[in-house]
């Protein structure tokens, strides 16, 4: 299984969207629109969950194509890493 990473979606793009719109290319085995913790609304990405052939498939054709006003970044999802690296942190002192 591979995961696949969806950027620039449209604002109104749904889980089932992205789904339907994946599934062209395979089965998709989960679909899901990242979104705001506070507000509850799209971040504008998302992941898609294939086949490995299918994923390769979905990615080669979805990559740079237009899905309403906006250009498509698509490609293989990074593993997410155990911590995020924000920077050096800072040591505040209490005097």
């Amino acid at each position: 299984m591979k995961s696949i990473f969806v950027g620039n979606l449209p604002w109104s793009t749904t889980d089932a969207d992205l789904s339907a719109k994946f599934g062209e290319f395979g089965n998709v085995l989960s679909a899901r629109i990242v979104t705001d913790k506070f507000t509850g609304k799209s971040r504008g990405f998302g992941f898609v969950d294939m086949e490995d052939a299918d994923a390769e498939k979905a990615i080669a054709a979805m990559s740079g194509q237009k899905w309403g006003d906006r250009e498509l970044t698509v490609n293989e999802a990074k593993p997410k890493s155990e911590g995020r690296d924000r920077g050096p942190r800072r040591e505040f002192s209490r005097f």
